[in-house]
């Protein structure tokens, strides 16, 4: 069990009640991701399993594709679903990549690390419909779920790990035993053991991946150290691990640069 501190840990990973308009974000999502699929070439809810979040969104660049990236959606792992994040594609497609989006089972109705072997199998399925290497990247809840992917006691069989080599977790949370002294601990189902097994900053990464933490430098602090600690912890297990602060940039729109070409952060995904 984390000690508190003395931090008020339901404030320290409270986002909205920071950004100005906070509560305007998840309509622009949605609008700009509904705009976004009327106009680009790809299938909406691809199976991946049988359960109905079992599904991914797979957009098509034009020309054969450089290889797959994998975008997964936050949340805290108890909201939004894969629909309100397709215009975050735009900047890998533009380079080359395909972009497959997958949805997962949220809380209550799963536990995180029913989650993580989702989002495993779900890589595995796009994978499949991608040749070339693979790049995983996600936000908040999603940056978890690309961390964990290539930890050594992973979901992912043995020749789709092999072919991911660059993730960009972006704001993503990296440990989370704090998360046992928060109300969402409940909602989560939370305890001790899965905090642990399930925090990619407690298990040791796969070696020969490219590692990047991006978080907002405006960020409440508790995102700031969860990226500045995967970053010194896998740097110093013996994998390429870097930290980026996006000066300005807070929760809510530090992923924008996924919309832009040419934009820092759809290059460390997506460019090289």
């Amino acid at each position: 069990m984390v000690a508190d501190a003395g931090i008020d840990w339901e404030d320290a990973f409270s986002n909205g009640a920071y950004i100005p308009d906070g509560a305007e974000y998840p309509a622009r999502w949605a609008a700009a991701a509904a705009a976004f699929r009327a106009g680009v070439c790809g299938a909406e809810d691809l199976a991946y399993g049988d359960l109905p979040r079992e599904r991914f969104d797979l957009f098509l660049p034009e020309g054969a594709p450089r290889g797959l990236v994998v975008f997964i959606h936050g949340g805290y792992w108890h909201t939004f679903d894969k629909s309100s994040w397709s215009h975050l594609a735009a900047g890998p497609l533009a380079r080359g990549w395909a972009v497959a989006m997958p949805g997962y089972t949220l809380a209550p109705e799963a536990r995180i690390g029913a989650m993580t072997r989702q989002i495993g199998a779900a890589v595995a399925a796009a994978g499949a419909q991608v040749a070339g290497p693979i790049r995983l990247t996600g936000h908040s809840a999603g940056g978890h779920l690309a961390s964990r992917m290539v930890c050594a006691e992973g979901p992912l069989a043995e020749d789709i790990a092999a072919r991911v080599e660059r993730v960009v977790s972006i704001s993503g949370l990296h440990d989370l035993r704090p998360l046992l002294l928060h109300s969402m601990a409940g909602v989560l189902g939370l305890d001790s053991t899965e905090a642990v097994a399930e925090s990619p900053a407690l298990q040791a990464p796969r070696p020969g991946v490219d590692v990047t933490a991006w978080v907002g430098a405006a960020e409440r602090p508790e995102f700031l150290r969860q990226s500045a600690l995967l970053a010194d912890i896998w740097s110093r297990k013996g994998v390429a691990a870097r930290l980026v602060a996006d000066p300005g940039r807070h929760h809510f729109n530090v992923i924008e640069g996924l919309e832009e070409a040419g934009h820092p952060l759809t290059l460390a995904v997506a460019g090289g």
